[in-house]
């Protein structure tokens, strides 16, 4: 059966990836054992998808990326460049911690900008967006808007990716999609 994605020749595929349709895998990548990868995702140069890494479908992965054992990235997730995942909070050399890996989901739409570092068990809210640089060391809520280091929020974001303003009611409209959201219990859901 013939693949039905594209690996650039450098590229490295091991055995027993489950790889979806339309993905493309870019120069100098390794995409490690057990991994599933789903449709549409691009995968840039020098990408280390390590061994039962879970990617939805159109998960956009910048350079030099590390998303390493226990991460899973749904849907429509931007990874930019060089930014890193964490799979154990107290590594030493010398201290065997494989098995201890922490899990970590990125959840629905959510976009970590270039440089950034995620600390394994926070996971990140759908649609948050996590400013180029900043270190996450605790879960962020949905649609939150966080840089820093360490991390801390500053706004919330559209699922366009504009930053919201809300009126004194608790309501917000984003410019591009004109897509309405409420801010309620310090939670914010987009209504109809």
């Amino acid at each position: 059966m013939e693949k039905q994605y594209f690996s650039h020749e450098t590229a490295i595929v091991d055995a027993g990836c489950k790889i979806e349709e339309g993905v493309r895998i870019w120069h100098f990548s390794h995409i490690m054992s057990d991994c599933i990868i789903g449709k549409n995702c691009n995968i840039g140069q020098n990408v280390v998808v390590s061994p039962g890494v879970i990617l939805g479908n159109n998960v956009k992965i910048q350079n030099n990326v590390s998303i390493y054992t226990g991460v899973e990235c749904e849907d429509d997730v931007f990874l930019g460049p060089s930014m890193v995942f964490t799979n154990v909070t107290n590594p030493r050399s010398g201290v065997n911690r494989r098995g201890q890996y922490e899990k970590t989901v990125v959840k629905k739409g959510a976009s970590i900008g270039a440089n950034a570092t995620i600390v394994c068990g926070h996971d990140i809210g759908e649609y948050a967006f996590i400013g180029a640089g900043s270190v996450v060391t605790k879960t962020i809520p949905a649609y939150a808007l966080v840089v820093g280091n360490p991390a801390r929020q500053i706004g919330w974001m559209s699922e366009f990716g504009h930053k919201l303003l809300f009126d004194d009611k608790g309501i917000a409209i984003c410019p591009e999609s004109n897509e309405k959201y409420e801010l309620k219990d310090y939670k914010v859901q987009k209504t109809l």
